[in-house]
């Protein structure tokens, strides 16, 4: 379970974010990576503004995210999932991916100025302009900022995001 909050951690935007801000070039050093704000496992201990503990809120997300096989059946296993692997969906996997940066974003005590600053800060220190373009080009506007900032405002309410429930598989 470690591991898969590890990795889940290191895909958040607000760690990108961190580490965009923390590497000088295209090079990334171990002494930089250990200076990363990683969250140490308690922090998925603590309770959520929707009263869950951050790790229930991560881990199935994770899990559907991940498990899309039947060859990582072990690793559904190990979360205790006995199902069947979930179907790839790509519009339901850009909501779990934005509802996991919205946890993650609280994990890290951001407020929604905060995230607004780190999805899309002004010109000229963007901070994913390839996402925002690529969005904006694709679907008329930067989906990932709309669905991330709708996902924390869902726990910010005290609620479980859940963007992607309208498609969930099993």
């Amino acid at each position: 379970m470690a591991s898969m909050l590890i990795m889940a951690n290191f895909n958040s935007l607000s760690l990108d974010w961190a580490t965009r801000n923390s590497v000088g070039g295209t090079d990334m050093s171990f002494f930089i990576v250990k200076q990363l704000p990683i969250l140490p496992p308690e922090a998925y201990l603590k309770q959520s503004n929707c009263g869950l503990h951050y790790a229930q809120m991560v881990a199935p997300r994770v899990l559907e995210l991940t498990y899309t096989s039947w060859e990582l059946q072990g690793f559904a296993q190990d979360l205790g999932y006995e199902g069947e692997p979930f179907l790839w969906n790509e519009e339901r996997r850009h909501h779990l991916r934005s509802e996991l940066d919205a946890i993650y974003a609280e994990m890290y005590g951001l407020d929604r100025e905060n995230l607004e600053h780190i999805l899309d800060a002004p010109e000229p220190s963007t901070s994913f302009p390839t996402l925002k373009k690529k969005e904006i080009k694709e679907f008329g506007e930067y989906r990932t900022k709309t669905y991330v900032l709708a996902a924390f405002d869902q726990l910010q309410r005290g609620e479980n995001p859940n963007l992607a429930s309208a498609n969930r598989q099993p």
